[in-house]
């Protein structure tokens, strides 16, 4: 037996329908809540040097480690390599803390910024050098404060160095100039402790020896290495042959205002103010001028206006590399 309906029960049936249908299609539209991440900023990190930057601060300065290599491994007469092993952008002060307390500095000042850098030897390095040049073998020796003598002997040394680094950093205009050894207690002396520096370390190996050669540099001179090296790379920078092709097909659309003219010539204001129709103003050209073509405002060629058709025209007599010679 058929069970039949009443309109109400009808009615309730297709309200319930609509009702889950509405449910699952908002269900369906329905975005998950997203939070915003919120995350503590750090002034001290601001104005960071980018990996990218420092990887192209690294590919300068390995130019200067294969230099160092060959000219003081002539220097010495013996076996002598030397290699970038970090560049990091530190606090001046996490430099100091790093350096041991026997150790070598020197100050060097960099031209034309006219500001000083920081160049640091380990110990472990001297009395080998030195002994090399003193006609040793290069033997390693004791960690322990200079001579004068001995001092003056790696002030040499720190001069090739410079040179060397002059040489490697001569495509963004430094110079680097050996000034005076600075104890420890006085490198405070040389920038703020609060200065970011760029720090670059070079390991050095020889026989009889190996250690750590330490450069810090002040925010100043990063920045002016890092726009210069941007400028220069930018400057260097080719498209490839297809894209330069469909750049040339795309300037010959572009359309140049462009005007028939006389040369231009200077009428005294007296004339201007009396002109009337029918007057002739005289110009100060020889009637055998022929007129200008100019495009873009820049001479191009002189032209003989003439008629095609219905139009006017131009026809080129000589051009402009004609005209001036």
């Amino acid at each position: 037996m058929e069970k039949m309906l009443k309109q109400d029960e009808i009615d309730a049936l297709f309200e319930a329908a609509r009702a889950q249908s509405a449910a699952e299609s908002e269900g369906a539209t329905a975005q998950p809540e997203v939070k915003a991440r919120v995350v503590p900023f750090s002034f001290s990190t601001a104005g960071q040097i980018s990996n990218d930057q420092l990887r192209a601060i690294s590919i300068l300065n390995d130019l200067f480690a294969r230099n160092l290599t060959h000219n003081l491994a002539a220097w010495l007469r013996t076996r002598f390599h030397v290699s970038l092993v970090s560049a990091e952008q530190i606090p001046f002060n996490d430099f100091l803390l790093r350096i041991p307390e026997v150790n070598y500095m020197a100050a060097v000042r960099l031209e034309p910024l006219g500001v000083l850098s920081v160049i640091q030897m380990e110990m472990g390095l001297v009395p080998p050098i030195i002994d090399l040049l003193l006609g040793g073998e290069g033997r390693e020796g004791a960690l322990r404060e200079l001579t004068d003598i001995e001092e003056s002997i790696l002030a040499s040394v720190v001069e090739i160095v410079c040179r060397e680094l002059s040489m490697a950093w001569q495509p963004v205009g430094l110079s680097f100039n050996f000034e005076r050894r600075q104890m420890q207690t006085q490198a405070a002396r040389i920038m703020p402790v609060n200065e970011k520096t760029l720090c670059l370390s070079f390991e050095i190996r020889m026989p009889h020896g190996s250690g750590l050669l330490n450069l810090a540099f002040p925010a100043v001179v990063a920045n002016t290495v890092l726009r210069r090296l941007t400028s220069d790379w930018g400057k260097s920078r080719r498209h490839a042959p297809e894209v330069r092709a469909r750049m040339e097909t795309s300037s010959k659309k572009i359309a140049f205002g462009a005007s028939l003219q006389l040369p231009s010539v200077r009428v005294p204001l007296k004339t201007i103010e009396t002109m009337e129709p029918g007057t002739v103003i005289r110009f100060n050209v020889p009637s055998g001028t022929a007129p200008e073509w100019r495009v873009g405002g820049q001479l191009l060629a002189t032209a003989e206006a003439i008629r095609q058709g219905t139009r006017r025209a131009a026809r080129m007599e000589r051009r402009k590399e004609e005209v001036e010679a």
